[in-house]
């Protein structure tokens, strides 16, 4: 699994921060999480391939989160794109884009497909063979979506040597790593742990962008591998925080910690502190595994 931060700052872009999106690739898929301005300037300087993005995913409509999207919807044409595009997001994102496109007398020479976000439960919007996607609803000015990442579980691996002292035909090996239990000739049944080794432990990742301190989160997150929860401010702001319905750093710690997630990342930093290393300081007070998400950054989990 792997996180490449696009931009992670607050409100408008400056000449050296982006507001938030960033690239996931979990079992060879690529996801794009939120289309803050300047994105796809991003991707090129980060060499992501435009061709591999064939979902995107926009937590809520406040500009700094989407304003970048149909700019790079635009440059997909130019690009002469022919996969579909699939885009997930609030109601009402379908009508400013496909507005966008009208007004400047553009029309998409390939498949644009918009799923438009209403529930205020978690619900599923993404899912094939190795990958699910489900809403976490956040709590914000306007309506917002975190999304939760999860592969799905790998088969089973082969031991070989014991299916070989067993003597069991070939046939049946892909029964055997779908974790099913072998019944021999003579009537004997093998349990599957007895030929099989455990699989790679499924990843998961969470992306809480804007939203005010809510712990009825806490239950889609629990346990994640890794939680990139917003941290707009510092505890000075702690006032600041509640009104404009962000979160301090120690709040995405102490959500971080009661939902024992394995990894905090922090993000959406405000741009009035000259060091993002405050924020890493003041949540370890409360959660020790921190990262720092920051512009081009890119980790692997």
């Amino acid at each position: 699994m792997n996180l490449t931060i696009l931009g992670c700052y607050a409100a408008t872009p400056r000449t050296f921060t982006n507001p938030t999106s960033q690239v996931l690739e979990i079992r060879n898929r690529l996801f794009l999480i939120d289309c803050g301005e300047g994105t796809q300037v991003q991707l090129r300087k980060n060499k992501i391939r435009f061709s591999r993005i064939n979902h995107i995913f926009i937590s809520h409509l406040h500009g700094d989160h989407f304003f970048g999207l149909v700019g790079l919807v635009s440059t997909f044409m130019l690009l002469n794109r022919t996969p579909d595009l699939h885009i997930y997001g609030p109601k009402g994102i379908k009508e400013i884009i496909n507005l966008q496109l009208k007004l400047s007398n553009s029309c998409p020479n390939y498949g644009l497909f918009f799923h438009e976000l209403e529930s205020k439960e978690s619900e599923t919007v993404f899912e094939d063979d190795k990958v699910i996607v489900k809403t976490i609803p956040l709590k914000h000015r306007v309506y917002t979506n975190g999304f939760l990442f999860q592969e799905k579980l790998r088969e089973r691996k082969l031991d070989l040597n014991a299916v070989q002292n067993y003597e069991i035909d070939k046939c049946y090996y892909q029964k055997i790593k779908n974790g099913k239990d072998i019944t021999l000739d003579d009537g004997r049944v093998i349990e599957n742990h007895k030929l099989t080794f455990d699989p790679i432990p499924a990843k998961s990742y969470a992306f809480c962008s804007d939203t005010a301190y809510d712990e009825r989160i806490i239950p889609y997150i629990k346990e994640v591998d890794v939680l990139y929860h917003e941290s707009t401010f510092l505890d000075s702001e702690e006032v600041l925080a509640g009104k404009t319905m962000h979160s301090t750093a120690k709040e995405a710690a102490t959500i971080a910690l009661k939902a024992n997630v394995k990894q905090l990342m922090l993000g959406h930093y405000s741009t009035r502190y000259d060091s993002i290393e405050y924020f890493k300081e003041q949540a370890e007070t409360i959660f020790q595994n921190i990262l720092l998400a920051d512009d081009g950054r890119s980790f692997e989990f």
